[in-house]
């Protein structure tokens, strides 16, 4: 058995089982609050350009956003170390809003998606564990991905449903994609909704830096989705205006009126959300080895124009100011690319595993 760290035993005292959902989770909110007051201050908590390098663990990370051509930048991240005051695990994350109030969206998930993803990880440690003299440890059969993959899914129905209640922020026709990774350890657990990607940079046989997809992007075109929105009464359409871009509506007649939405899955735009639309996180796990490298997280700013080699092309190159080097290249892309349309909000977190 392995004893637990001081921080979960820390919430686990602050929270009594006897409290409402309600209340236990306000106090993780306002313990997770806390946490990331004091790792801003000491440099481990990123939401601006910039980069961290932390002393303790293998991480280095560069990351930037800008906005393009449609307004004000409706996208955001999240960068920190050493989370929820566990030295050896990372979060990061990447938000692409849309719609009237997106970027209010976006930056309301990036602030409550990691109280609610450590209220729910402190609730499945505590699941899987034994009280011994007054100390926690886990259970033989302790599955760590396992862990965080229910707390995922977990928190991501709670920051939906945070959204749908919110006095303030209307997301009836606004929302954000969010692709957001931990990393403990050797382990990378990814938790994708929406069309972000994540893509590794690995080192192949012959010595060279390859690119490998590690998430789907998430629209209304790809067979699966297909399928569900169908099934629960959306339709998936085209524009003529808009030619290969599929889009859900709220409705299977010949010609659906009102808007649609290019994706999927997506917290926020409740129009289609009895229709399809999910916010149910697809997460997946990824063991690091030797030869891994890096994992870009993008918004699909970035992917829309440069491919996943071109990108790992551009982080292998130099890994100081890596980020802001691949929203510069497609931010030119778009010009050249796609003149005929506004130049799309961009934003990268580039983590390196192997700080030298």
């Amino acid at each position: 058995m392995v004893q637990f760290s001081s921080f979960l035993s820390g919430l686990t005292k602050n929270i009594s089982p006897k409290a409402g959902k309600k209340r236990r989770i306000n106090l993780g909110r306002e313990a997770t609050e806390a946490l990331a007051k004091e790792a801003r201050k000491n440099g481990l908590l990123l939401t601006s350009p910039g980069i961290v390098s932390a002393k303790r663990s293998d991480n280095y990370v560069s990351a930037y956003s800008k906005g393009g051509n449609k307004g004000i930048n409706q996208d955001c991240f999240i960068v920190w170390e050493g989370f929820g005051g566990k030295e050896d695990v990372m979060f990061c994350g990447v938000f692409d809003g849309h719609g009237p109030w997106g970027h209010l969206v976006g930056k309301r998930v990036k602030k409550v998606m990691p109280a609610y993803l450590l209220h729910y990880w402190q609730e499945a440690m505590a699941q899987c564990s034994i009280l011994i003299n007054g100390e926690l440890f886990k259970n033989a059969n302790f599955d760590q991905f396992d862990v965080w993959k229910k707390s995922f899914l977990k928190a991501c129905s709670t920051v939906d449903y945070d959204l749908e209640l919110h006095p303030v922020i209307d997301s009836f026709y606004s929302g954000t994609a969010a692709l957001t990774i931990i990393r403990e350890g050797d382990l990378l657990v990814l938790a994708n909704v929406g069309d972000s990607r994540a893509v590794l940079g690995t080192t192949s046989d012959d010595g060279s830096i390859v690119a490998v997809q590690l998430t789907v992007d998430f629209k209304p075109s790809v067979p699966q989705e297909t399928e569900r929105i169908y099934k629960s009464g959306g339709s998936v359409c085209e524009s003529e205006d808009e030619p290969g871009v599929s889009r859900i509506r709220a409705s299977n007649d010949e010609t659906p009126e009102g808007p649609g939405l290019a994706l999927s899955r997506a917290f926020g735009d409740f129009f289609v959300k009895d229709f399809g639309l999910i916010s149910e996180p697809d997460v997946i796990q990824k063991t690091i080895t030797t030869r891994d490298r890096f994992v870009i997280l993008a918004t699909d700013g970035v992917w829309d124009v440069v491919s996943n080699e071109k990108a790992v092309e551009i982080v292998s190159a130099e890994r100081e100011d890596s980020a802001k080097r691949i929203v510069e290249y497609a931010a030119a892309q778009w010009k050249r690319k796609r003149p005929e349309y506004a130049t799309d909000d961009i934003s990268v977190v580039c983590l390196f595993f192997h700080n030298l």
